[in-house]
């Protein structure tokens, strides 16, 4: 499915002499898809206005004048017309807008040869300095002018392949794009002024419908609290009360029920949440009986696996334990008797009160004397065995120094054992010796 427009829209403007008459051009025809953009180039030379325009206004009750653009200021850097590429914008919405201006300008980059030349007028000044040098004679004491013509010299050299080497790349050409200012005016469209009154007005409509939906939403807590606990007083929460107090709090749901259908149809916010909390007071003890009541059993058992445990870890014989000291293992034994002391205790309280009575024994309670516990006993059966040492070698049996023959001693041994003379060498007679004493490989 292609969504068109239903009109024509045109865009008018004035060329640059003034006797011509205003040109224009239908840039988004009947049935053009929308969104669309379309881009307009434009030769000027100073500011201009474009007019955004109806075609066809016979049929239809509209002003033909949609909306006026004023493009530039702008100045070309060649002192020529500049060329301007104007972007027009059909949104989904159906309307026109002129969305930007560029100016584009054509700049021609120098071009680049391969190697590097030398301008004519260094080879001059080079060849004129290797002239004076070279009216010098031989000897000369002058060494800077000497060092000057050596170099002048070289770079003669050196230059003249470099004219015939050169390699001249084509010039690039590269587009400048500067933006250019655009200003609206649109025809029959809210100033600026009644703009920001009508944006503050939408804001406070918006924050009436936040609070009316709010005060709606507390009105059907309070309702629907009513309704849920009058049911509950009489199917699982009849446990947990009193006949007199659920007398009392029937009639108290009662009374709130007429209030909301009477005179408090149409309070506020603050009210229906004054009236609800009213409720929960009586409501809620009953509520947290029964919560207390189903929760528990579960947090008891949970506590009395976690004593069972430690327990039977720290009296336990497994080897993966045995690192841990007796004394420690005792610590964890009387920690689980204590937490066991007190379940014990306070579970016979509990189990001595009626449903409808405040616990003794908290679910909250029980938790954190199992987390205590967990915490305690953890820290001690947890611990790691200790890294063994390491086992250092026995050392190697040597045989003494002084008992070894010069035979039996590496190349060099005997001259290392041998004390130093006193210019810091070795002494040869030793050496000489071990030579005379060697047999003779020939007589083997």
């Amino acid at each position: 499915v292609n969504e068109g427009f239903p009109f024509s829209i045109a865009l008018s403007w004035k060329p640059d002499s003034q006797n011509n008459e205003p040109q224009q051009t239908v840039v988004f025809p009947k049935g053009n898809p929308i969104p669309s953009v379309k881009a307009l180039t434009f030769y000027r030379s100073n500011t201009f206005a474009v007019d955004v325009l109806n075609v066809e206004t016979e049929d239809l009750q509209v002003t033909q004048k949609i909306s006026t653009y004023m493009i530039g200021p702008f100045q070309s850097s060649k002192g020529e017309k500049a060329k301007l590429k104007v972007k027009v914008r059909l949104n989904i919405h159906g309307i026109v807008s002129l969305e930007s201006a560029t100016m584009l300008e054509e700049e021609v980059e120098v071009p680049v040869s391969t190697t590097s030349e030398v301008p004519k007028d260094a080879n001059k000044m080079e060849t004129d300095a290797a002239d004076v040098n070279m009216q010098e004679p031989k000897g000369t004491t002058d060494t800077a002018e000497g060092a000057t013509g050596d170099g002048a010299q070289d770079s003669e050299e050196k230059s003249a392949p470099m004219d015939t080497d050169a390699k001249t790349e084509p010039s690039k050409r590269k587009v400048k794009k500067t933006n250019v200012p655009v200003a609206e005016l649109v025809y029959g469209a809210m100033g600026s002024a009644e703009l920001e009154k009508a944006v503050e007005k939408e804001y406070e409509m918006a924050l009436q419908d936040r609070v009316m939906e709010e005060t709606k939403e507390k009105k059907n807590s309070v309702e629907a609290y009513v309704y849920d606990m009058r049911n509950k007083l009489y199917e699982k929460y009849s446990d947990y009360v009193t006949s007199e107090d659920k007398e009392t709090l029937t009639a108290k749901l009662q009374e709130v029920e007429d209030w909301l259908y009477e005179d408090g149809e149409d309070e506020t916010k603050g009210v229906y949440v004054a009236k609800l909390e009213e409720l929960k007071k009586v409501g809620g003890p009953i509520e947290a009986r029964y919560r207390e009541w189903e929760e528990r059993g579960p947090a008891i058992e949970q506590l009395a696996y976690c004593i069972r445990s430690f327990r039977e870890a720290a009296l336990s014989s497994d080897p993966k334990f045995e690192h841990i000291d007796i004394s420690e293992k005792q610590k964890v034994v009387n920690e689980c008797s204590g937490a066991e002391t007190w379940l014990h205790e306070k579970k016979q309280q509990q189990d001595a009160l009626p449903k409808h009575a405040d616990p003794a024994l908290l679910v909250s309670d029980i938790k954190k004397k199992a987390e205590a516990l967990d915490r305690f006993c953890k820290s001690i059966m947890t611990k790691p065995k200790p890294a063994p040492k390491p086992q250092t070698p026995p050392p190697a049996e040597t045989s003494p120094p002084e008992a070894q023959t010069p035979e039996q001693q590496p190349d060099g041994a005997t001259e290392a054992s041998e004390p130093a003379s006193e210019g810091g060498a070795w002494e040869q007679p030793a050496a000489e010796q071990m030579d005379t004493d060697e047999p003779d490989p020939s007589s083997a």
